[in-house]
């Protein structure tokens, strides 16, 4: 098909028969792991042990991360039919901390459809929804699920820590190794809480 001529709906629709649960996606980390391989266009070691790492890190956030029971009751009572198309690969930090925290909520309520695309296989999906002209992963596009209309988008990060980020290139020009281990150690501190609450005002 040629990308040029399609529209965002084209677009979104081509990318969503490409899709895959968040359980399968886990699965195929897991299996990538093994392997030892990544997925995207990159599968140089440093992506392979990023890998190895995220899977990690989201199987720990399956098994710990908790939504509060006030919050729970606001998931639960959300009825608008809604997909969570959701744009990552493997090798990203961001994503294995936010991604488990997307499934815990959607787990919640039947009505939200968590989905998953690879980024490297969506170029065209990728393009639309860019940050800052950027490709910055993981990218939640909230989709009605009728109509496929583009309701809201989030991320790559939580409000907090895109602020943090925002706040250290502005004083630096850059991102250092050391800021991105303060923004691991930020993400364990806060064990997906911000991400909740972000979460639940997209869906307000």
């Amino acid at each position: 098909m040629n990308t040029e001529t399609l529209t965002l709906n084209d677009i979104i629709s081509e990318s969503l028969k490409n899709s895959m649960t968040y359980a399968e996606y886990r699965a195929l980390v897991t299996t990538l792991v093994e392997e030892q391989s990544a997925t995207g266009n990159d599968k140089s070691e440093a992506m392979v042990a990023y890998t190895q790492l995220n899977d990690r890190r989201m199987r720990r956030w399956d098994k710990t991360a908790k939504v509060a029971d006030a919050t729970k009751s606001t998931i639960e009572n959300f009825d608008k039919k809604v997909t969570w198309l959701v744009i990552s690969e493997s090798w990203c930090g961001d994503a294995a901390h936010v991604m488990p925290i997307l499934n815990k909520v959607a787990e919640l309520n039947d009505a939200i459809d968590y989905k998953i695309v690879l980024r490297d296989d969506n170029e065209a999906l990728m393009d639309q929804f860019l940050t800052n002209g950027g490709k910055s992963i993981p990218k939640l596009i909230m989709l009605d699920s009728e109509t496929n209309t583009v309701l809201n988008t989030y991320g790559p990060r939580p409000t907090v820590a895109t602020n943090m980020v925002q706040a250290y290139k502005a004083e630096h020009g850059m991102l250092t190794p050391e800021f991105k281990e303060d923004l691991q150690r930020w993400y364990n501190k806060d064990k997906g809480q911000s991400t909740i609450e972000d979460l639940v005002n997209l869906l307000k």
